[in-house]
């Protein structure tokens, strides 16, 4: 009998960029250095260095990032 595959899932941060201040707060606080700041404007995150910790989504003030799961 075939064995299921469990789908896997892992969580990232995602920046709602039209509401981002862009003060770096995320920035400071991530721990593998996946998020910067673009242009000045606002904050985005490199989903291939983003571990989903969910510091950046506690530290921002403005209240911009979620975590998110996303399936792989």
């Amino acid at each position: 009998m075939p064995v299921l595959q469990e789908k896997r899932r892992k969580r990232r941060a995602v920046v709602d960029s039209d509401v981002c201040v862009a003060c770096g707060c995320c920035v400071k606080v991530c721990p593998k250095s996946a998020i910067h700041i673009v242009g000045g404007m606002w904050a985005q995150v490199r989903v291939d260095q983003c571990v989903g910790c969910g510091k950046c989504a506690i530290e921002c003030p403005a209240t911009v990032i979620h975590i998110q799961e996303v399936q792989i």
